[in-house]
């Protein structure tokens, strides 16, 4: 029997797609937990509609993403620390500081937690970054330590 996956089940597939399974396993758990529907002409023409509205979807969040992409590497984004006398920074540089940093120059809120930086931020000068937006887009960033 066909039926198509309303959520993700363990080791039989993802939300949205069509399987193949014993009638037993469809009637008696798949159906009545809601975990499936039958795979007939009109849930499987719903499920294609469904894919087209979530293609539209991830093509519109695709372009955003590449306008983000576009706007974040415009130029670098400057970040100010507490130094002493020889240059050194007192602390280090975080992804918090420069999620901050984007959203007060560049006008994007980015969470902290999708930005790694390179190398050690210890000392004034240029150092990169990486943003992970997720699906495999992700880009590097040039920041700019400056003193306070």
């Amino acid at each position: 029997m066909q039926v198509i996956l309303i959520q993700d089940v363990d080791h039989l597939g993802a939300t949205n797609e069509l399987v193949s399974v014993k009638n037993g396993y469809a009637r008696n758990y798949l159906i009545p937990q809601k975990f499936a529907v039958e795979a007939n002409s009109s849930n499987k023409k719903q499920l294609e509609e469904r894919m087209k509205v979530q293609q539209k979807k991830e093509a519109g969040m695709l372009a955003e993403i590449n306008n983000v992409i576009n706007v974040l590497k415009e130029g670098p984004v400057k970040i100010g620390a507490k130094t002493g006398t020889s240059g050194k920074i007192f602390g280090s540089v975080t992804s918090l500081q420069i999620a901050r940093a984007i959203r007060d120059q560049k006008g994007y809120q980015i969470d902290r937690k999708r930005i790694s930086i390179v190398d050690d931020v210890k000392e004034l000068g240029m150092y990169k970054a990486n943003i992970d937006f997720g699906n495999g887009n992700n880009t590097e960033i040039e920041f700019e330590v400056i003193s306070e």
